[in-house]
């Protein structure tokens, strides 16, 4: 880490110095005023927040936070940066998806501002037989193209070749990757594929076009599968180690081995995580080729994904934000390439539009914001280079707990890896259930007035093996059912408000209910009596000291009105006539499913 001279110059000169002790008091005291009576490393405890694979988020962090020494940009263990420089010269790669036999939008994608093109060929979208329609009028000597064919890979890769052939282009300007990923398409749909084709690909490469990699590292089924940030790393290292193993039973030296792969990664808007994982993935894989014999190998090729699992399809505008910040943390964290999902990608093909917000993603951050002009952005921070080695250590130990198993083949046709994502995903569903993990838009202020976004569908992705999840997918179901009662009966299902005091005593809690029920498809309703409102179920809100006095028999008004079902918003209590309460972290999928239920939404 890089030292600055000390040029006698403090910007805290005219204050006394701080030590961590007296941070730590000043933390007592306001807790103490909470009714947490906790002293010392305790005190700081209780504002760490916990992460997944046994992670923890601290409130504050010093120079006493030790990390291993990062290295230096462009030098192994490569933790700083793969180039001894920014991204590359004009930024990150921009590599834009495509699903649709349409060259129209290829050559607008290029036209303005993407750089690389990802295809999905064969039964994930474009035909083998398509991609010459597809790619007419693209220059292939400056456009890499990355393929993902699935179990059609060789069909696709040597389709590809004959276009680089009969276009006439010079086998050394030839970039970009073939996607040949065996043991990802497996993860995705449970079939296993003969590797013997890959490994010939890998020779063909290694043989003919130095600037082009035969096989991909794809990461995203076990992140869209819900497993954690270390278990994406472990099972990229796994199947990454596979890769070698075959590589070099097949002839090739470790160190051409290791440069006929590319690993792709999720980015997700958990920004310090996604800089972290990059920055971990790449000291692993310096790690994995350090062992392997192969020491001194160019750093890992990282292709970042903004999350399709973090994706909604309700109120899909705010997945523009969420996707921002992906792409801001996967360019941090020095991605090679990246890959902005339009913010309509879960529901169906994009359009014009949603393509080019996609693109100018990334424009704006490497053009307006000079992100790519800093080397290693986040470096130096001791939150960051603390996260980023704990991160490894998470995932060399998934790794390693996968290399138990007998190797990632091994731990995928056994299902123990399913199980341990699906562990984890439980684990996390918990809390987005108890909106532990907000979703804005989605079970947060949630818009029940806003017209649905429609898109042509999509190809729709191979099944069978790992399942893919998504934040949003409990309370879709729910707002789903809402719609098909609206659909059915013209109106939604309502629960009205009953406001109990003056606005200043109801506004928070009537506030909470409103944005809880409509989390759920369930309009409230919170003027007029009870009996004018359409509904069959009430909710109490106001202020503790009001719900002593009122709730008992406000709720009894309330039945005798015919509410089949009295809530109040606040922490439990022994209120006659109330039957259900709600408040911050209850479950409330599991509230608003049973709501449904009573009121005969199917």
């Amino acid at each position: 880490m890089t030292v600055l001279p000390n040029d006698g110059l403090s910007l805290a000169a005219e204050f006394p110095p701080a030590s961590h002790e007296e941070w730590q008091a000043l933390v007592e005291g306001v807790l103490r005023k909470s009714g947490k009576d906790v002293s010392g490393t305790a005190a700081e405890a209780a504002l760490s927040t916990p992460l997944e694979d046994g992670l923890t988020t601290r409130p504050l962090y010093t120079a006493r936070d030790e990390a291993p020494d990062p290295g230096f940009p462009g030098f192994a263990p490569f933790v700083r940066g793969s180039r001894p420089r920014g991204s590359t010269a004009g930024g990150w790669d921009v590599r834009q998806q495509h699903s649709a036999t349409d060259n129209g939008t290829v050559l607008a994608d290029l036209e303005n501002g993407v750089t690389s093109l990802w295809l999905l060929v064969g039964e994930r979208g474009i035909p083998v037989s398509s991609l010459g329609p597809v790619l007419d009028g693209v220059f292939l000597d400056l456009a890499p193209v990355a393929l993902d064919a699935g179990r059609e890979f060789d069909g696709a890769a040597r389709e590809l070749l004959r276009l680089y052939e009969e276009r006439g282009i010079a086998e050394d300007a030839v970039r970009g990757s073939l996607g040949a990923d065996p043991l990802g398409h497996e993860a995705r749909t449970g079939e296993a594929l003969d590797f013997a084709p890959a490994a010939e690909l890998a020779r063909l490469c290694a043989e003919k076009y130095p600037g082009l990699r035969a096989l991909t590292v794809d990461a995203l089924p076990y992140h869209e599968a819900g497993g954690s940030a270390a278990q994406e790393l472990g099972a990229s290292l796994a199947t990454g180690v596979a890769y070698l193993r075959e590589l070099t039973g097949a002839g090739l030296p470790a160190e051409r081995a290791c440069a006929q792969l590319e690993f792709r990664y999720a980015a997700t808007a958990d920004q310090f995580l996604t800089i972290a994982k990059l920055r971990a993935a790449r000291r692993l894989w310096a790690r994995v080729a350090e062992v392997c014999g192969a020491p001194g190998t160019a750093a890992q090729v990282q292709h970042a994904v903004t999350s399709p699992v973090m994706m909604s399809r309700r109120d899909p505008w705010v997945n523009m934000l969420r996707t921002t910040i992906a792409t801001l943390a996967a360019g941090v964290g020095g991605a090679d390439a990246v890959t902005v999902l339009p913010f309509d990608h879960a529901l169906g093909l994009p359009d014009a539009f949603a393509r080019r917000i996609a693109r100018n993603t990334s424009t704006v951050l490497v053009e307006e914001s000079h992100l790519a002009r800093v080397i290693d952005p986040a470096g130096g921070s001791w939150y960051v280079e603390r996260l980023t080695d704990e991160l490894a250590h998470a995932g060399w130990e998934f790794f390693q707990r996968i290399e138990g198993m007998g190797g990632q083949a091994a731990a995928l046709r056994s299902g123990r890896l399913a199980e341990d994502l699906a562990g984890t995903w439980q684990a996390r569903s918990a809390k987005l259930a108890a909106r532990r993990e907000p979703i804005t838009g989605v079970s947060e202020f949630p818009n029940l007035t806003e017209p649905p976004v429609r898109r042509e569908p999509a190809p729709k992705p191979p099944a069978g093996g790992l399942p893919r999840v998504r934040r949003d997918e409990a309370f879709e179901t729910l707002r789903a059912r809402s719609d098909a009662h609206l659909a059915a009966t013209g109106a939604r299902p309502r629960v009205y408000l009953a406001t109990i005091g003056p606005a200043a005593a109801h506004t928070a809690r009537s506030s909470f209910a409103a944005n809880l029920f409509q989390a759920g498809g369930i309009e409230p309703v919170t003027e007029g009596a009870f009996e004018d409102s359409g509904a069959t179920e009430a909710c109490l809100c106001s202020s503790d000291a009001l719900y002593e006095e009122r709730a008992e028999e406000t709720a009894r008004t309330l039945k005798a009105a015919g509410a089949r079902q009295v809530f109040l918003a606040g922490r439990p209590g022994q209120y006659g006539d109330v039957d259900t309460y709600v408040f911050t972290g209850c479950d409330a999928v599991a509230v608003l499913s049973a709501t449904l239920d009573r009121m005969g939404v199917s």
